[in-house]
């Protein structure tokens, strides 16, 4: 016991079908006894994913008892899944299969992009009424565009390449090249479009290429060389949504690490454990900006250091 008379106990367990009889033993003793259970469901068990479940633990303290659980498990954890007071599901596929389980348990989902919630997430994690909230993996758009103003405030025309599955955020980020002063230059893909040509036209005449989300057509594995190849020629710079786009030769990226988010889906769950309400939607609370030094040489580009950049990002957004 603490000083305030909570439970100390914390239970982490990676649930297999060999651990099934166990793990629920476990479970049944430390849910007796502590404030909350909380169940963290794994999309796989890549660090990526087990470094927010750590940050979640860690953000939590000993408070509370967190039941560990690989989705690929799931059919052997329904004892747990039911008996927690709220179930965290981190990335898409975790996200995805609790939310078509039947039941009332409300569901927090973490690290899932805007996109997926927009088109299913949002209708499957309130299904029959369940409170659930949602913490993206994306970037807010007018975040990016504190970045680029912030690097480069002479910039006064920003390109965006968009695919099908992505024209339909034009307008909001036209709306946020105006709110910062900056153009807009933008193109779409179609059947007919070819990548390297579209964005040959586009940075014809922006000075900076926005890639502000995934997708799919625009980045992928085959594409990332031609995209960046491209912007090279051009002399101008790429801003991206993630610390890898940064390492493969974007000049700058903002992004949320795991311990980030996870510090975030602890808080969440603290504010809803206290009080039984969430908010549906979270933008990345936290976050971090990246540069490319050696992009920035090799394009002659003067950035101030990361930890300037993101304090100036940070401030921005105070004055939103």
């Amino acid at each position: 016991m603490t000083s305030s008379g909570k439970c100390c106990l914390r239970l982490t367990v990676s649930i297999g079908p060999w651990l099934k009889s166990m793990a629920f033993a476990l479970f049944l003793l430390a849910g007796n006894a502590c404030a909350a259970t909380i169940a963290v469901v794994l999309s796989d068990n890549t660090p990526f994913y087990q470094e927010t479940a750590d940050a979640i633990e860690s953000g939590l303290g000993r408070d509370h008892t967190i039941v560990r659980i690989q989705v690929s498990h799931l059919g052997q954890s329904e004892s747990a899944l039911n008996n927690a007071r709220i179930i965290v599901t981190i990335g898409v596929k975790a996200s995805s299969n609790v939310a078509q389980r039947r039941g009332r348990t409300p569901i927090l989902a973490v690290m899932v992009p805007r996109s997926w919630h927009e088109e299913v997430g949002k209708s499957l994690l309130s299904e029959g009424g369940r409170m659930n909230g949602t913490i993206f993996i994306d970037q807010p758009l007018s975040r990016q565009f504190h970045l680029i103003k912030s690097a480069l405030p002479s910039v006064t025309k920003v390109g965006v390449v968009l695919g099908k599955e992505t024209v339909g955020r034009l307008a909001e980020l036209d709306r946020q090249a105006k709110a910062h002063r900056v153009n807009l230059v933008s193109a779409s893909l179609d059947s007919n479009s070819r990548l390297v040509e579209t964005i040959e036209r586009v940075l014809d005449e922006a000075e900076v290429l926005l890639l502000a989300f995934p997708d799919a057509e625009v980045l992928s594995r085959t594409t990332a060389q031609s995209v960046f190849m491209t912007s090279y020629r051009f002399r101008d710079p790429v801003v991206g949504y993630s610390q890898s786009l940064s390492r493969a030769g974007a000049l700058l990226a903002v992004y949320s690490t795991p311990a980030q988010i996870g510090r975030q889906t602890s808080e969440v769950l603290s504010s809803y454990l206290d009080r039984d309400k969430m908010s549906a939607v979270h933008w990345p609370q936290y976050f971090s900006v990246s540069v490319n030094e050696h992009v920035a040489r090799s394009l002659d580009i003067m950035v101030p250091s990361e930890q300037v950049l993101l304090k100036r990002v940070q401030d921005a957004e105070s004055h939103d």
